[in-house]
C-alpha cells in the first residue's frame, strides 16, 4: 500500500531530482511535484509505475475483470481449492 505522498515545488524538485529514487525506494512511494501549491507532476519509482499500467490494463478488460470478480465471489462462498492440492491435480 502506498504512503502519503511527499509534496515538493517545483524548485525543491529540481534541486531533489537526483536523490528521489533511492528515497521513493525506501519509502515505497511516490512524490507530488507541484506548482503553486497544487499538484501537476507525479513521481514513482519505475516497478510503481509498471505495477498500475499492468493493473489498468487487467482492470480494462471485461472478460478478465468479470473471471476476477467471479473468483473472489467463489472465495468468498468457500468453493476454492488448497494450493497443493490445485498443484497435484495440475501435475497429474
Amino acid at each position: 500500500m502506498l504512503k502519503e505522498m511527499k509534496n515538493y515545488s517545483m524548485s525543491e524538485a529540481r534541486n531533489a531530482l537526483t536523490a528521489m529514487p533511492e528515497k521513493l525506494e525506501k519509502q515505497h512511494g511516490a512524490a507530488a511535484i507541484t506548482r503553486r501549491g497544487k499538484p501537476v507532476l507525479a513521481v514513482m519509482p519505475w516497478d510503481l509505475y509498471e505495477s498500475i499500467m499492468e493493473t489498468l490494463e487487467i482492470l480494462g478488460d471485461e472478460e478478465t475483470t468479470a473471471a476476477l470478480h467471479k473468483g473472489i465471489e467463489e472465495i468468498a462462498a468457500g468453493k476454492g481449492v488448497a494450493w497443493e492440492k490445485a498443484k497435484r491435480e495440475l501435475a497429474a
